[in-house]
């Protein structure tokens, strides 16, 4: 009886984790460079920190609005269709955080890799070798001194 039982649990608990897995589908509003609304959803991406909209970074001494730029670029790759949201979790801000992909791209993955988001450590190390690539070729933000997101939000409270 025991060993039915257990085979019992964990097969429910198997299938209802897939039950709770959701997709969102549908034209995005672009926030900042690592958050979007569909429709009513916020959705945050997983695995990646992208500079505030109002952060800075210096390039040659000179200041360069690198959080607008990564909102924009985030908007130039969307570029009005349609993107496609695996959620995986909710954050503590009632946000949903989920791997978004529009024609085929992976965007979480799109953003870090061209160096318009950096890896989010803390939560993932998915994306650390794209961050590696855009480092390494100075893309992005990646040509220019930056901090990193989280300690800007940490020292703009």
């Amino acid at each position: 009886m025991n060993k039915v039982f257990y085979i019992f649990l964990f097969v429910s608990l198997f299938v209802s984790s897939f039950a709770l897995a959701k997709t969102i589908i549908g034209k995005s509003r672009i926030i900042d460079g690592d958050t979007i609304h569909i429709k009513n959803n916020k959705i945050r991406l997983h695995g990646i920190d992208a500079p505030e909209r109002k952060q800075i970074c210096t390039i040659d001494l000179q200041d360069w609005y690198c959080g607008r730029q990564s909102t924009q670029e985030l908007k130039k790759l969307i570029n009005s269709q349609d993107v496609q949201c695996l959620i995986n979790d909710v954050d503590i801000y009632n946000r949903y955080i989920a791997i978004c992909t529009v024609n085929s791209i992976n965007i979480n993955q799109w953003m870090v890799k061209n160096g318009w988001a950096i890896a989010y450590r803390y939560y993932s190390t998915d994306y650390v070798n794209d961050e590696k690539f855009a480092r390494e070729n100075k893309l992005g933000i990646w040509k220019s001194k930056f901090i990193e997101p989280y300690l800007y939000r940490k020292k703009n409270k």
